[in-house]
């Protein structure tokens, strides 16, 4: 297994929108082969700040079968437009679980 984490900052104002978008956004993303459950989590101290983790079974799971899938486009056309500059995305994998 695999732990995606994507931090974002979103556009002022756009919040509310954001949130909106992205609860359809994640049926697409629940969808996909490999997925197993995902959060996304909205910053106390900057509310324009999420991230957004999601565990895989596989790392190619992720990059090949969902960012490389007609449904990746879908997704990212309904979120993308609340994004500042900045996105990072990092993969992670498990050494000591709790």
């Amino acid at each position: 297994m695999i732990l995606e984490v994507v931090h974002w900052n979103i556009k002022e104002g756009k919040e509310s929108d954001f949130e909106s978008a992205f609860a359809q956004a994640e049926v697409i993303l629940a969808s996909m082969g490999g997925y197993i459950d995902h959060q996304l989590q909205k910053c106390i101290e900057n509310p324009r700040r999420y991230i957004l983790l999601v565990r895989w079974q596989t790392l190619e799971d992720h990059t090949k079968g969902f960012q490389q899938s007609d449904q990746y486009q879908h997704y990212k056309a309904l979120i993308v437009p609340y994004f500042e500059p900045g996105t990072t995305l990092e993969h992670f994998s498990l050494v000591a679980p709790g």
